[in-house]
């Protein structure tokens, strides 16, 4: 993995390739490179590095062709090199481009060896170009050698494939990563995201599982897991490019959390208009699906996995029903308990992610029924699997560390708490009336949550020169506290460990030392006074600490506490608003300390390998 763009035209589409990989270049990556057919020979360049150096030895060789693939890397198999870099070319006669991991690419190595093809690399992608080149050998054009060679492997891909033997076409195939064509006038593209071709048209096919095409610069033909011809719905998207371009901000990271205001108040809209909180917010059947569920399953990774943990307690709390959340890499391996009356949530903001995939469909095979998906993409992969949909409405989200997502995964999911009780009777009409006027506000709270930026990166200061760092929270803040935790390892490199404060005792106080910055979120609810016990607790052993209270919270500053104060409490949203400083701090850290904030070090954006 990472990126992939690909295109075909009357007109030189070298500079709409880089164009297409500085577009992809916030999914993470180590390598870049391109491949074109120029007369009767396959050309390439790739570096180790940015796009930028790659970009540069491109034009230095003045490369120019209409037929072309590009790839940023982002290493799985071998080590981050020139030689391991995308594309793959197999005997000077094809190019390939490949996300996703090659299961059985050992055995298919020794096959392929044995009939005399040397490896230059260490990867499973270069196994993909041999294996095409072989059934090319045997008589084959070049989408059947394509629909052979994938017939052979076991794993996950979304390829792109050019050969200088069939210059007028660019054949491309997609099992377990995105993929999709874009259409245009006279050329046409394939990528693994939208954005990277945004600058050449919105007209794109999303493929689908099995799915293998044919390109050429006048046509498209879609081929299904059986090789027979289907037709897929052509879409038109509605990202914008002023979405793609940071503006005034430094970072697209820093863009995306100021985002936060616009992106919940989009997400809460349909409710906000409805007056109300009706059923068909997560589709027009969903009334009856969900009043006949007595549970709920939720399964997310990364930053959604502690927007689920945030939802248990709504959930549990407000409509009585019970709620397990699980890690979706973990569930999709193990001996789970299905119960066919609880409603299977996954949370996925690419709704690509591969083990939220997996693990959605284990769960249906183990005889799930109902399942609802929460995503920021439309006409991805796991919605499209799901019964049920809400869409975040979070807008592009270029930084790797996730932001405005987990802030509008976290609406989605209070108004499906919501839903849950009013159609299980658990929400009067009175409380789902307050519930609203609570949401409507959010939008406000979160702005005044981001006008302490600048206390914030004060703080961010003294942070930058740690190496550690433990986030605590209790009941509903302790989700927030692993969130900020995460946020500020992703993109600071800070070493950071977040724990319900009431574990103290249970070990982590052992870390406390004066070096030792001890963050606590403490909103003014119910486990206030708890959570000053264990203040006093950090204090006596010598640490300091960084708390993050409401502003009706009586905290006073004082030697080695530092205080800073959120919106008055937002009750049981309080969440969504004190995820905004913890967001912010490990930001201004990460800026003091010099690191790739958009760009953090081997991470990418939308992991769809395993």
């Amino acid at each position: 993995m990472c990126g992939i763009v690909g295109a075909i035209a009357d007109r030189d589409v070298v500079p709409v390739l880089i164009e297409g990989l500085k577009r992809l270049e916030y999914r993470g990556y180590d390598s870049a490179g391109i491949a074109m057919v120029v007369g009767d020979e396959v050309r390439r360049v790739r570096r180790t590095g940015r796009v930028a150096e790659m970009e540069a030895a491109a034009q230095a060789e003045h490369f120019s062709a209409t037929l072309g693939i590009g790839h940023t890397r982002w290493a799985t198999h071998g080590g981050v090199t020139e030689a391991n870099a995308h594309p793959h070319i197999s005997h000077g006669a094809l190019a390939l481009v490949h996300n996703g991991i090659i299961e059985n690419h050992e055995a298919q190595r020794e096959k392929l060896a044995a009939l005399g093809y040397v490896f230059e690399s260490q990867t499973d992608t270069e196994v993909i170009a041999h294996l095409i080149h072989h059934h090319q050998q045997q008589g084959l054009d070049l989408l059947a050698a394509l629909q052979a060679a994938v017939k052979e492997l076991t794993g996950a891909y979304a390829l792109a494939v050019v050969s200088k033997a069939e210059p007028q076409h660019l054949v491309a195939a997609r099992m377990g990563c995105p993929l999709l064509v874009g259409l245009g006038i006279g050329e046409n593209f394939v990528a693994s995201d939208v954005s990277a071709i945004l600058q050449a048209t919105r007209r794109v096919i999303f493929l689908e599982e099995g799915d293998t095409v044919d390109v050429t610069r006048t046509g498209v033909t879609v081929f299904d897991a059986t090789d027979s011809r289907v037709e897929r719905k052509v879409h038109v998207s509605d990202v914008s490019l002023a979405s793609l371009e940071l503006g005034p901000y430094r970072h697209f990271m820093q863009k995306e959390i100021h985002e936060q205001p616009r992106a919940i108040a989009d997400t809460i809209e349909a409710a906000v208009d409805a007056g109300g909180f009706p059923a068909t917010l997560f589709g027009k059947n969903a009334e009856s699906i969900l009043r006949q569920i007595t549970g709920v399953q939720i399964l997310a990774c990364g930053t959604s996995y502690y927007a689920g943990l945030t939802a248990r307690y709504w959930i549990e709390a407000i409509t009585g029903l019970p709620c397990s959340v699980e890690i979706a890499s973990e569930y999709r391996y193990r001996a789970a308990y299905a119960n066919p009356k609880h409603l299977v949530v996954t949370i996925s903001q690419s709704g690509e992610t591969l083990d939220t995939m997996e693990a959605l469909k284990y769960a249906r095979s183990l005889g799930h029924l109902h399942t609802l998906s929460i995503c920021n993409v439309p006409e991805s992969a796991i919605p499209r699997a799901s019964e049920l949909v809400c869409y975040t409405r979070a807008g592009a989200e270029i930084g790797v560390a996730s932001t405005k997502a987990f802030t509008t995964q976290l609406a989605a999911l209070f108004q499906l708490t919501v839903v849950l009780g009013r159609l299980h009777g658990k929400v009067s009409d009175q409380e789902e009336a307050q519930y609203l006027e609570e949401l409507r506000h959010l939008p406000g709270s979160v702005q005044h949550a981001l006008n302490l930026e600048p206390q914030i990166a004060a703080w961010a200061e003294r942070f930058a020169l740690k190496q550690n760092a433990l986030f605590l929270g209790r009941g509903l803040s302790y989700p927030i506290a692993l969130e900020g935790a995460l946020k500020l390892k992703e993109i600071s490199y800070i070493h950071a460990e977040a724990y319900p404060a009431g574990e103290l005792k249970h070990g982590p106080l052992a870390l406390v030392d004066a070096t030792m910055p001890v963050v606590f979120i403490a909103p003014n609810d119910r486990l206030l006074e708890k959570v000053k016990s264990n203040m006093q607790e950090v204090r006596a052993r010598g640490g300091e600490l960084f708390v993050f209270a409401d502003q009706d919270s009586h905290f006073s500053e004082s030697a080695g506490v530092h205080v800073i104060r959120t919106p008055r409490h937002t009750g049981v949203l309080s969440p969504v608003v004190h995820t905004i400083p913890v967001q912010l701090l490990a930001y201004h850290t990460a800026l003091a300390r010099g690191t790739d904030v958009d760009k953090p070090r081997n991470l990418a954006k939308a992991v769809t390998v395993e």
